[in-house]
């Protein structure tokens, strides 16, 4: 089968979990802004940029450990699945432990003395979804994407339906009066933005639940040997991982910190809640990257077998840029309408910031695409020495510029940060493992896209109709350019 076509088809089936729940939970962006004030959605944006990076700790370069030593044919599958569950069951279990006991401390050290309980709450949240990244890794590995998906989809739809009951409904329903079994039996006024932190305590306990058959066929004997072989290829991961979500989430949680003492707590929320929120239009590329994320990886490593593999990677690369740029364009040109997801014009303020957010991560996914040179040449060192750059470019220009312009400083970090990053894992890839990428090529899609949209801002036209009708000819004209600069090469691998 075409390796294009086997990753496209990957891309669809594993990301459509992804691309389902993201599109569910666009449902609820505008649920929750219509309901929340910027304050209390800047709660939800705080809280849930504190849970990436406690997941990446609590599973600290496992699952990407059980891909490579799950694809080496001189080591038992069955133990390398064993060791590694077993090993983040004790983990997870020391976690929860330990936030348990402190949990009013945590609390009142992030500002929330009055909510221990989301300590606690998060504590599950992150321990469950920690210890089913395994299960949910060995789905992929074996190709079986019905069960992949449908654990992910039952434990989104949840998610989304207790949202909608308790946010979409019970709020408003109690705040006009009304008065019946589930605003009186299911629904506590007090508990507010918390509803949304339950759901998902919800749909993480399902999604174990539904992952137990295949944990419980853990043998329990720990290779400590192998353990100790999975520690040394993945603390690098690990390191790079954290690094990468400073660069993603870390200007969430420092406009409040940064801002707080200058405009109050509130306010400094606040302000996190309309960045966060803006941050969510740029949703469409995020989808699209998080679900070829979940494809690309086992696709690159079994890729790596075939003769051809540098090249496969070299046209992935391509095609992804050209997929992403055209994201990019479709909703800048018509940002008029996707602002609406934002249901409360309050947060309309930020949305300077989206161009700057779509752009960053389509270098995000480009740095994604380039890493497979340190995972496949076992040089992961590298790949976390680049992202702890890129972190250290995060919250250095977040620093300066947070406290002169507010969180625009912290788009444009984002965006210098990962371009930083894809340069020097390119020069460094190109070293230690050559693919001869389409550099050219890749640019000039990435200035067309902007180009086009850079055209249409100068556009001054009073009738909306014939706007879009217009901006439909600059999305045309992308896709013009593409026919013509690829039709004449078509390149098909066996």
């Amino acid at each position: 089968m075409n390796p294009l076509k086997k990753l496209a088809g990957q891309t669809a089936i594993y990301g459509l979990p992804s691309i389902v729940g993201r599109l569910l939970n666009y449902v609820l962006v505008p649920i929750h802004t219509a309901v929340f004030l910027p304050d209390k959605f800047g709660v939800i944006i705080e809280m849930y940029a504190y849970v990436s990076f406690l997941v990446i700790l609590l599973t600290y370069g496992m699952e990407t450990a059980f891909f490579r030593f799950n694809s080496k044919e001189e080591i038992n599958k069955d133990e390398v699945f064993t060791t590694t569950v077993l090993a983040l069951i004790a983990t997870t279990v020391i976690f929860i432990t330990t936030a348990y006991i402190f949990a009013q401390k945590i609390a009142n050290f992030i500002s929330y003395p009055d909510n221990a309980e989301y300590v606690i709450w998060f504590a599950f949240i992150v321990g469950l979804d920690a210890i089913s990244s395994i299960p949910l890794a060995k789905l992929r590995d074996q190709n079986r994407a019905s069960y992949f998906a449908m654990v992910n989809l039952v434990s989104i739809f949840l998610n989304v339906g207790l949202n909608i009951f308790w946010i979409g409904y019970c709020i408003p329903a109690y705040h006009e009066g009304v008065s019946n079994i589930f605003t009186e039996y299911f629904f506590t006024p007090t508990i507010g933005v918390g509803y949304v932190f339950i759901a998902n305590l919800f749909a993480s306990a399902l999604k174990f639940l539904l992952l137990s058959p295949i944990i419980l066929k853990v043998k329990w004997k720990v290779d400590f040997g192998l353990l100790k072989r999975m520690l040394s290829y993945g603390w690098p991961i690990l390191v790079g991982s954290l690094a990468i979500i400073v660069n993603e989430n870390a200007d969430k949680i420092l406009v409040k910190w940064l801002l707080k003492d200058e405009i109050g707590v509130d306010a400094a929320t606040a302000e996190a809640g309309i960045y966060g929120a803006c941050y969510k239009i740029s949703i469409i590329i995020t989808i699209f990257i998080q679900a070829f994320k979940y494809a690309a990886e086992p696709f690159f490593f079994n890729q790596s077998k075939e003769q051809d593999a540098t090249k496969s990677y070299a046209l992935v690369m391509k095609y992804f840029v050209i997929v992403c740029s055209f994201i990019f364009l479709g909703v800048m040109l018509y940002m008029d309408i996707i602002k609406h997801f934002v249901r409360n014009e309050e947060y309309w303020v930020g949305l300077g910031v989206v161009p700057f957010l779509l752009l960053a991560n389509i270098f995000l996914g480009i740095f994604y695409n380039l890493s497979i040179w340190y995972k496949l040449s076992g040089k992961t060192r590298y790949g976390a020495a680049i992202s702890l750059i890129g972190a250290t470019i995060t919250i250095v220009l977040n620093l300066i510029l947070i406290p002169r312009v507010g969180y625009l400083g912290s788009a444009v970090t984002t965006l210098i940060c990962y371009a930083t990053m894809v340069v020097i894992s390119y020069y460094l890839g190109q070293k230690y493992f050559p693919v001869n990428y389409p550099v050219k090529r890749i640019l000039i899609y990435l200035t067309a896209a902007l180009l086009l949209y850079f055209g249409s801002t100068f556009m001054s036209i009073d009738s909306q109709f014939v706007l879009y009708g217009i901006n439909l000819l600059f999305l045309a004209a992308y896709i013009g350019l593409v026919i013509i600069l690829e039709k004449p090469k078509k390149v098909l691998i066996s």
